[in-house]
């Protein structure tokens, strides 16, 4: 039997090595996401997904309005969704404008599923305030889009939400942008 003088030493010794390997598997490089492979029908509503994100940076509030069913609901999971899209329209129009902050998204995966005419996409979203002296310029989100594709067989937002965006610094807004793909992933 070893001594306690060495037997508390051992703990400290351990404890320090499981911070050492902790430290360097934090320290490796994040393995991205496996690419996700679509039809060519899931990439009609990725690049639609991709237009609705240009219709805020070019902020064209016609284009914005455009990407809309007459009766989508923006904020689908809470308590009081907006509804209409006159009504998004006009709650969105700061955002559209980019005064305050401005707003990109981009998909990383659609997903059609029942009849064929109800598509949905998700992907990551940054949000940089105007003020280059904000506290947190760069926020990073998430969103959530449910497409329907109508009679005229145009892909328009019917339901749509986000996970709240978490302060992040320059470095990640940086990955966000770089990890935006202008060609959807068909396979």
């Amino acid at each position: 039997m070893k001594p306690k003088a060495v037997r508390h030493a051992m703990v400290p010794a351990g404890v320090a090595l499981l911070l050492v390997i902790a430290s360097a598997s934090a320290q490796q490089p994040v393995k991205p996401a496996p690419v996700a492979r679509m039809s060519a029908e899931e990439c009609q509503v990725w690049a639609r997904e991709l237009s609705f994100a240009q219709s805020v940076a070019d902020h064209d509030a016609v284009a914005f309005a455009s990407h809309l069913e007459p009766q989508a609901a923006f904020g689908a999971s809470g308590p009081e969704p907006t509804r209409g899209r006159e009504l998004i329209a006009k709650r969105w129009a700061g955002i559209v404008e980019g005064k305050r902050f401005k707003l990109a998204w981009y998909p990383t995966r659609t997903t059609i599923g029942g009849v064929g005419d109800i598509a949905w996409s998700s992907g990551p979203s940054l949000f940089e305030d105007a003020d280059p002296k904000a506290e947190h310029r760069y926020r990073i989100g998430a969103f959530n889009s449910v497409w329907h594709r109508g009679a005229d067989g145009v892909w328009r937002v019917l339901f749509d939400d986000g996970v709240e965006p978490r302060p992040v610094g320059e470095a990640e807004a940086m990955a966000f942008r770089d990890g935006r793909r202008t060609t959807c992933p068909q396979g």
